[in-house]
């Protein structure tokens, strides 16, 4: 198995981390930014994995298996509280639910 240049790893884990971030600002709906969310946090486990691999280390791996544990509590939170917020507001737009800062 060829091994993927670092840096060509680390550019694509770049862009996936930018990709993730532009989606997390710019959507309104709460479904798409958990979603960017989730490709950022895959962006970041790319990038561990890719530098695990370069120095043969496997602090990488056990990094992104981290990352996969977070991103599940993270998404059952997420869509519990999409849940909640679709039953009580009848929409997934983060500007209609504004109302709950107090």
């Amino acid at each position: 198995m060829a091994l993927v240049p670092m840096h060509q790893g680390l550019l694509l884990a770049g862009i996936l981390f930018a990709l993730g971030l532009v989606g997390l600002l710019v959507r309104r709906n709460v479904i798409f930014m958990l979603m960017s969310l989730e490709i950022m946090l895959n962006a970041a486990g790319l990038a561990f994995v890719v530098a695990g691999a370069r120095w043969g280390q496997a602090d990488g791996q056990i990094m992104f298996l981290f990352i996969l544990t977070m991103a599940a509590a993270e998404v059952s939170v997420g869509l519990a509280l999409v849940l909640k917020i679709y039953h009580r507001f009848k929409t997934l737009d983060s500007d209609a639910v504004s109302e709950m800062r107090g």
